[in-house]
């Protein structure tokens, strides 16, 4: 079986979809609640199944990102309290300089999904 080829386009279009019908355009929207084009329905009834399976595994690696950015405070609390607890003067400084390379590393992963705002979901980004 010829391997289907996925046209990034699409793929583009179906993750700024929202898939709610519209009886008033009698298309679908953009995630921003713009109706589509005849065109860009056209183009989306189109999708190939290669282009929807693209699609989903981007949003399920995306709904992954929200799960763990959302997560990160409490996870960021675990991480910290083992370095805490060696701790007399409890500060995050002194815990900081108690890491290893890639204690740090973590640190600072963690560190960042907290502060970061959260990504929107975008095609080719997650």
């Amino acid at each position: 079986m010829p391997e289907t080829e996925i046209r990034p386009t699409v793929v583009a279009l179906l993750c700024d979809s929202n898939f709610k019908y519209r009886r008033d355009t009698k298309t679908w929207s953009h995630i921003d609640g713009r109706p589509f084009t005849k065109e860009e329905q056209a183009t989306a009834l189109d999708a190939t199944r290669a282009e929807f399976e693209e699609f989903a595994a981007q949003h399920t690696r995306y709904m992954e990102y929200r799960r763990t950015t959302e997560e990160a405070p409490e996870a960021f609390q675990q991480f910290l309290a083992p370095f805490m607890e060696r701790l007399t003067t409890k500060n995050l400084g002194n815990a900081v300089e108690l890491m290893a390379k890639d204690e740090r590393a973590e640190f600072d992963r963690l560190f960042a999904l907290m502060i970061e705002r959260p990504r929107r979901f975008t095609a080719y980004t997650f």
